[in-house]
């Protein structure tokens, strides 16, 4: 499949810069049985069923992004892209000529950064002192928002670009889907009958990057680390055998998921993941999908595509489009129902209860 088959027109102005005011008051845009609904997020209440999982992926976004200057003087920006160990990570640098390993980089005044080396597009860094580097980011760091967001991180963004159930630090993009959640919304969910449960995948800055090559066979996929505890994999065993659906919130929930069980089998345990889901893959664990609505030309549209049929995912990204939903890490959410691989629950049309649009 050649890329610029999983390009769209998206107007400047549909690009959420800010947050809505309250967690839960975005839009909900429903896509199952070949009908698409436009719903509000707070129906998600009425769209998940007892007995389904759902699952949320708990990492936290940590402060990655710092600035300073080379010790020859130039400027540089460093965006921290994974903790290897307590004072190493690797990082992107950009400055007008990369640093050579042995060099140091003064960071935010007070940070004299080793460069140990290089790896592909990243460098290895070593940061100073007997305190642990994530402490290190956190008081000099600043939060690394996504490249479509036009303002610098501010006192509101440290709140809502993390998830109320973020817990393990190490991310540097946020699960945007679980931003939708509030506090109250997860205890309706489970005084409904669903379980909650979590994997933990921490996002690279990656996940930001389009897909520049021709045909989409040949884009070599980033790494990312994840981790899925044995209490989820049980849970999901429960949900299934009390004819519960597993809903993966975020496509970042989905792929630790799918990772997880390559070999058929949904198995505890951590690793890393290059998986790369297009059009053909066939799903071995997720039934519903929750997510935001993604770049052009992107990994995660393509997952998209691959989980909700490739016609109908394009159709409801145009209807998203002329119905003015918020797109991207501060806009609205989708609700997916499976349309590829094998073939899950089917899920109550709810006629009458929103505009339904056939695709």
């Amino acid at each position: 499949m050649r890329t610029d088959e999983f390009d769209f027109i998206l107007p400047e102005r549909l690009i959420a810069q800010h947050p809505l005011a309250q967690r839960g008051a975005s839009r909900l845009l429903y896509a199952h049985d070949g009908v698409l609904e436009d719903c509000r997020f707070a129906d998600l209440l009425r769209l998940v069923r007892p007995n389904d999982v759902l699952v949320l992926n708990d990492t936290r976004v940590i402060k990655a992004r710092l600035f300073g200057n080379k010790d020859s003087g130039g400027r540089v920006e460093v965006l921290v892209e994974r903790v290897l160990d307590t004072h190493e990570v690797l990082a992107q640098v950009r400055a007008s000529h990369a640093p050579k390993a042995g060099s140091s980089l003064l960071l935010e005044e007070n940070l004299t950064v080793e460069v140990l080396g290089r790896e592909g597009e990243f460098f290895v860094l070593r940061f100073p002192g007997e305190e642990p580097v994530l402490e290190l980011l956190e008081r000099y760091g600043q939060l690394p928002l996504p490249p479509y967001i036009t303002h610098a991180a501010d006192v509101e963004d440290e709140q809502r670009y993390q998830t109320v159930f973020a817990r393990a630090a190490g991310a540097v993009a946020a699960p945007t889907a679980g931003l939708h959640f509030d506090e109250a919304m997860l205890q309706s969910l489970r005084d409904k009958g669903v379980q909650i449960v979590h994997v933990t995948l921490h996002i690279g800055a990656g996940t930001f990057q389009p897909v520049r090559a021709e045909y989409i066979r040949e884009h070599v996929m980033h790494s990312e680390c994840y981790e899925l505890p044995q209490a989820t994999v049980d849970a999901i065993a429960q949900a299934r055998a009390a004819g519960g659906r597993v809903v993966a919130v975020g496509t970042t929930s989905l792929r630790a998921l799918e990772s997880a069980a390559q070999n058929g089998e949904l198995q505890a345990g951590s690793g890393e993941t290059r998986i790369f889901i297009t059009p053909g893959y066939r799903f071995h664990v997720v039934d519903v999908l929750l997510t935001n609505f993604h770049l052009p030309r992107s990994t995660l549209l393509m997952l998209v595509c691959a989980f909700g049929g490739m016609e109908r995912m394009l159709a409801a990204y145009r209807h998203a489009v002329e119905q003015e939903y918020r797109f991207f890490s501060y806009g609205d959410a989708m609700l997916i129902q499976c349309d590829a691989g094998r073939a899950p629950p089917a899920v109550n049309n709810h006629a009458g209860q929103s505009p339904a649009y056939k695709i």
